[in-house]
């Protein structure tokens, strides 16, 4: 009975905890949870729901990525969209796996006009959450990019998600226009204005091909009405003043662009800035880093959204090693439409210091957009490429900087390694000839370029830039190692004499080049000379069994057994395992002819078979009653006899 109720209790345990409202998450997992709800809000339409997961996930991890992320999706509806894009870098920087995130800040990226920025991001996000408003946005920048092919993917991805809606319509109306298709274009963009007829984008999209067609008339008719039905969008007034500008009409255009937002200042605001600025220049001259930044946030008061302090703080905090801060400012700057190529270049080192490569790729793009002739950009946007295996761009960047600095020829060095490793041969070898214009004596182009004549079968010239890169560097062996096998190739065994005399001469401890050169003189015959050159390499390495071996077969060659015996036991204690060694022992007898055969694979492995006794031939000595040693073969041959003397006197 006990255990009946112990069972049912036991059982009845987690029903009990479920309905108190028992929770088995741990507190790493509230963040979890808090990310999983981040990832939905995106999909949530009504605005109740929305605010209660947004604050669940605050209430959740309020110091975590999804909390960030919920605090940009807030200064975003509020209209802070800098307080928007810092939230969700803030949330990124805690998990870069957000990508509900990445989304969200490419949009704000694309509504700043940072294209490059917008395109990462967007890239990130559709990754991880293919939400359609990313896709859309990502068309967006593929179109301004005039990629109209990307455009339109990310468009039909969007369209799949989204039937009808009419930023697609007017999506795919851009694109055929792009793509010069005016008429399908404007087909498009009928069907956009049928199925939204107070759609901005639509009427502005139509308007502009109207102009594109030359019919200024119908693009001002239809603005006209466009602007009753949207007095606030800045956009229809502006291009409106355009086209009364281009009628004449300077009265009217100026009131719409009133009406556009565009005024004059009443004020002029840029003597404080250059004020702040020049203080702030002068402190840090001083290297007074913390005053000069108050001077320069101070002139941004006077003018915040200009670029200029921002340009001038990430310069100062990057002198001072302060990258984040740096980083930050400089991105500022670039909110901000600086046109200064430097604080994109500056923003790219910094980048890739920090190996933010995909960055770095972004702001040294931005540096070449804002001064193609930027030739430390291409370079190091070059090297990144490169890096990350991206060959064409890398040597589309190389020759870009080439261009501007033909005179590098390290670059032009490294541009034809590519090309070599890339086996476009005849490239390489235009660049390793551009490289010896500019640097006539360096050994390792010589060297490089000798390979490539040489596996284009082009000998001569092969031997001749060899030659000369050992004239440059004595000690360059792949050189004079690719020399020797050629001479050995093409019997040009003067050459190779000389090559391995030159080796001796260069590197007179070194037993492997006697070796060498003592295998040519014992080639030619001259014995005596490769006697001294064996013997030098065994005085240097005394187990160098090879030249021991080699020693011991020219003391045979020329009648000197004894002296042959000495070297080959001594090869063969050098290597055990040298089957040469042992082949020309076994022949050494008393009436041995001074010139001995040459060794044959056959009698090689018949000696390895008689060593290892698997061969039928092998002689096994035992001992007799007597003790006096037999064969067994001899016992055998000496029983076959008896036998066949047995069968003869039967008969």
């Amino acid at each position: 009975m006990y255990r009946l109720k112990k069972g049912a209790l036991a059982l009845a345990l987690p029903a009990t905890l479920l309905l108190t409202g028992f929770s088995w998450n741990f507190a790493g997992d509230k963040c979890k949870d808090a990310l999983d709800l981040a990832r939905q809000l995106p999909s949530l339409k009504e605005e109740a729901v929305r605010n209660a997961d947004e604050a669940k996930i605050v209430s959740l991890c309020p110091d975590g990525a999804a909390a960030q992320y919920v605090a940009g999706l807030q200064a975003e509806r509020s209209g802070a969209v800098d307080g928007a894009i810092a939230a969700y870098r803030r949330a990124l920087q805690i998990d870069p796996s957000l990508a509900v995130a990445s989304g969200d800040l490419g949009r704000l990226y694309l509504q700043q006009g940072m294209l490059d920025d917008a395109a990462v991001e967007l890239t990130k996000g559709i990754a991880g959450a293919p939400l359609p408003d990313f896709h859309l946005a990502l068309a967006k920048v593929m179109l301004a990019k005039r990629f109209y092919a990307l455009a339109l993917y990310h468009l039909q991805e969007a369209g799949r998600q989204l039937p009808g809606d009419v930023r697609v319509t007017v999506g795919l109306a851009e694109v055929y226009q792009g793509q010069g298709q005016l008429e399908r274009a404007l087909d498009t963009y009928r069907q956009a204005l049928q199925a939204d007829p107070a759609s901005p984008q639509a009427t502005l999209g139509l308007a502009k091909l109207y102009l594109q067609m030359h019919d200024q008339g119908k693009a001002l008719e239809l603005l006209k009405k466009a602007e009753v039905s949207n007095p606030q969008n800045n956009d229809i007034h502006l291009l409106l003043a355009d086209i009364y500008d281009k009628r004449g009409d300077a009265k009217q255009a100026n009131y719409e662009r009133l009406l556009g937002g565009v005024k004059s200042p009443a004020v002029n605001t840029l003597a404080p800035l250059a004020e702040g600025v020049a203080l702030g220049d002068q402190l840090a001259s001083k290297g007074d880093v913390d005053q000069a930044a108050d001077a320069y946030r101070s002139a941004l008061k006077a003018q915040p959204d200009a670029p200029l302090p921002y340009e001038r703080l990430g310069a100062l905090y990057q002198k001072a090693g302060r990258d984040g801060e740096a980083i930050t400012a400089y991105r500022e700057a670039s909110y901000r439409h600086s046109d200064n190529p430097e604080v994109y270049y500056n923003l790219g080192l910094l980048h890739e210091k920090h190996n933010q490569l995909d960055e770095a790729v972004v702001a040294y793009k931005r540096a070449i957009e804002k001064k193609p002739d930027l030739a430390d950009a291409h370079l190091r946007l070059a090297d990144i490429r490169y890096g990350q295996g991206n060959i064409k761009e890398a040597v589309e960047q190389y020759s870009e900087f080439l261009k501007l600095k033909p005179d590098s020829a390290d670059i032009q060095l490294k541009l034809a390694r590519i090309f070599v490793k890339d086996k476009e041969l005849n490239l390489a070898e235009e660049s390793y000839k551009a490289v010896l214009k500019l640097a006539p004596d360096n050994p390792d182009a010589h060297r490089e370029l000798a390979a490539i004549y040489r596996a284009q079968d082009q000998t001569d010239k092969a031997i001749a830039e060899y030659k000369r890169a050992l004239e440059l560097n004595k000690n360059d062996v792949e050189s004079r190692n690719a020399l020797v096998t050629i001479y050995v190739k093409n019997k040009q065994y003067d050459d190779l004499t000389a090559l391995l005399q030159e080796a001796v001469q260069l590197g007179p401890n070194d037993s492997n080049n006697y070796y060498r050169l003592g295998l040519v003189y014992d080639f030619r015959k001259e014995y005596d000379s490769a006697i001294d050159s064996y013997k030098k390499a065994v005085e240097l390495k005394p187990d160098f069994a090879k030249a021991q071996y080699a020693l011991g077969r020219v003391y045979m060659k020329t009648g000197r057994l004894a002296e042959a015996r000495t070297a080959l036991e001594a090869a063969r204690q050098a290597d055990p395992n040298l089957v040469e060694t042992s082949v020309l022992l076994n022949n050494i007898r008393d009436d041995f002819n001074p010139i001995p055969h040459k060794v044959s694979s056959i009698k090689v492995k018949r000696h390895h078979k008689a060593v290892k006794g698997k061969h039928r031939g092998k002689v096994k000595f035992t001992k007799t009653k007597k003790g006096k040693k037999h064969s067994k073969k001899a016992t055998v041959k000496k029983k076959s006899a008896k036998k066949k003397a047995t069968k003869k006197k039967k008969k």
